[in-house]
């Protein structure tokens, strides 16, 4: 059964999706912005640098948060949801300063070029690319260049399994894990729960219709695993992974699935699903669902980091 306090925030999301249905892409970015400035909270004992990546003759940002531990940390390459369109550093400010803290790591957030500005597979490119920076300059940022990680929330998430496919078949950097929470993993909209919990349930299909036309407007291409990481022939030599899904989410099958490829081609792949959860509901610390969801990612990143 659907939690109350997701039923009551879908309701309230309804409401306002209906309010600003006329607004414009960069109106809705705008309010977004804002909200989550108004979000932000002090860092408290994480220290926070914003830097930038040449990446293609242009600046990419990203912003680095380091717990208060001396030496040679790992490093976990951040990428924040966003329907492809939207979402900022700021955006997953909270959850990277919780993981830093809690697995003990340096947390690097890219702030990737977004759609329609920039279409695939730019995103996907800028966060291979952030990858390689942070690999390259391990010891200017303390860091471990063997005890690497790549996660990411929604279609952040995409470009993390992305990313982890791209190390592999570029030849590197080898990656210790992958932290694929609340995932697009295929934008053919071709999985049961598409359907199932396609309206109602805070994120519709309409709005995945919009984000994916908006970044892949080729439909032809969206197979490419490298949009797509579902539809991936192989999926060997992949690093292990943890996939977060939410029972009520029109994503949830395309997380369960990968979560199986991952295992039935010799991969190590948890899967924790939040019942009574629906899209993005996982995030904040009003209900003990979420902070055990969020307790559960951040043990598994610090898991793995122990075993690499």
């Amino acid at each position: 059964m659907l939690h109350p306090m997701v039923w009551l925030a879908c309701r309230a999301t309804r409401r306002a999706k209906a309010a600003g249905e006329t607004r414009t892409i960069d109106e809705r970015r705008a309010a977004e912005a804002e909200a989550s400035r108004r979000r932000l909270a002090p860092p408290g004992d994480i220290r926070i640098t914003d830097r930038t990546i040449p990446i293609g003759g242009v600046d990419v940002g990203v912003r680095i948060y380091r717990p208060p531990v001396a030496g040679e940390l790992p490093a976990h390459l951040f990428l924040h949801g966003g329907s492809f369109w939207s979402g900022t550093l700021d955006t997953s400010d909270e959850l990277c300063r919780f993981y830093a803290r809690q697995a003990g790591c340096v947390v690097v957030s890219v702030d990737y070029r977004r759609a329609p500005e920039h279409q695939w597979p730019t995103a996907a490119e800028d966060g291979y690319a952030a990858l390689l920076w942070v690999y390259a300059r391990a010891a200017e940022l303390e860091i471990d260049p063997k005890r690497l990680s790549v996660g990411g929330v929604s279609v952040g998430g995409n470009l993390a399994a992305v990313i982890a496919l791209m190390a592999r078949d570029r030849g590197g950097p080898d990656l210790v894990f992958q932290l694929l929470e609340i995932p697009v993993l295929d934008l053919t909209l071709s999985c049961p729960s598409i359907s199932t919990y396609g309206t109602g349930y805070l994120l519709t299909k309409a709005d995945l219709v919009e984000g994916y036309d908006l970044y892949l407007p080729d439909e032809a291409k969206r197979v490419h695993p490298y949009a797509s990481p579902l539809h991936a022939e192989d999926l060997t030599g992949l690093p292990p992974a943890f996939v977060l899904t939410c029972e009520y989410d029109p994503l949830r099958d395309e997380g369960e699935r990968y979560a199986e490829r991952l295992r039935a081609a010799g991969g190590r792949a948890e899967l924790l699903m939040a019942r009574g959860h629906t899209h993005a509901s996982t995030y904040g610390n009003s209900l003990r669902s979420t902070r055990r969801c969020q307790q559960a990612t951040a043990g598994a990143l610090a898991a793995a980091y122990a075993r690499g």
